[in-house]
């Protein structure tokens, strides 16, 4: 997409397939670009984000975030698209460089193979939510619930609400409300809930499905900033194994047929969570034309 010599790239990141992945727009040297000018562009793009990238005075680069309705603090796969990018165009060698975003600073590794890492903050664990409310606004039973996992506001850069289902059933055949899921998400100032099973399709940490209607994002096919937080609610619960590193991988997007592969790596010491990094790679990037 041309307007005034602007360039919009898109990348299909975490992408397990050819056609998987989850699009995202990015455009280079955006220093002279409005907010409401970033708002509108994003909305005309239409992927559930587009990257932004400026220069920074305190980092690498400035990277600004936004949906097609709002500006978001942080967006794992729009950082997975920008870097990727970034490298494939000669701008950066593999190596390590930091992001200035609405959510801090945080750093991001490129490996020589192209898969990129991104750091989150640490978690912050907030309230439960109501059960049988979360459950009515997805279609399904309380029941359907895991009982001994709580439904949950975790946050490693975004809130988003863990949503614990038993079964890939359960999770395949949900019927979201979305009018419903963008109220709840509004009054516990969430994105968006993240829901899942630990049954799994390749054996991974879980297979997600990921809802954000609240910022225009009916459904997503992979959300790194939710895997990485739901790497550490995972964690927390005593649901994967205490060790000084853990590399998780998340399934997503089956439902929409874009085959996704989120990895989040995990530093820890005893029961404490030292860093989170969530990576995966992204397709060669395409002009929009």
């Amino acid at each position: 997409m041309k307007k005034d010599n602007i360039k919009v790239f898109v990348l299909n990141a975490f992408a397990k397939t050819k056609t998987g992945g989850n699009p995202a727009g990015v455009v280079l040297d955006a220093d002279t670009m409005s907010i409401p000018f970033k708002q509108k562009l994003a909305a005309k793009v239409g992927f559930s984000e587009t990257a932004f990238v400026q220069r920074s005075d305190v980092a690498d680069f400035k990277i600004s975030f936004f949906t097609p309705t709002e500006e978001v603090a942080l967006c794992g796969h729009a950082t997975i698209a920008a870097f990727s990018l970034l490298n494939e165009l000669g701008r950066i060698p593999a190596g390590c460089f930091r992001q200035e975003t609405k959510a801090g600073i945080l750093g991001v590794e490129v490996q020589k193979d192209g898969t990129v890492f991104m750091e989150q903050t640490l978690p912050s664990f907030k309230k439960s939510v109501d059960r049988s409310e979360v459950a009515q606004s997805l279609g399904i039973r309380v029941d359907s619930l895991v009982p001994e996992l709580a439904v949950q506001i975790v946050s490693t850069g975004l809130r988003d609400i863990m949503v614990p289902v038993a079964t890939l059933h359960e999770l395949f055949n949900l019927k979201p409300d979305f009018e419903k899921i963008a109220e709840i998400s509004k009054k516990h100032r969430t994105v968006g809930f993240h829901v899942f099973t630990q049954e799994t399709k390749f054996k991974s940490a879980a297979h997600c499905r990921n809802f954000a209607p609240l910022y225009g994002i009916p459904e997503e096919a992979a959300t790194g900033t939710s895997s990485g937080a739901l790497a550490c609610y995972l964690f927390k619960h005593g649901k994967i194994a205490h060790g000084q590193t853990q590399r998780l991988v998340f399934e997503q997007g089956y439902c929409l047929r874009r085959p996704s592969e989120i990895i989040v790596r995990l530093d820890t010491e005893k029961k404490e969570i030292r860093r989170v990094q969530v990576g995966g790679k992204a397709t060669a990037a395409k002009e929009i034309k």
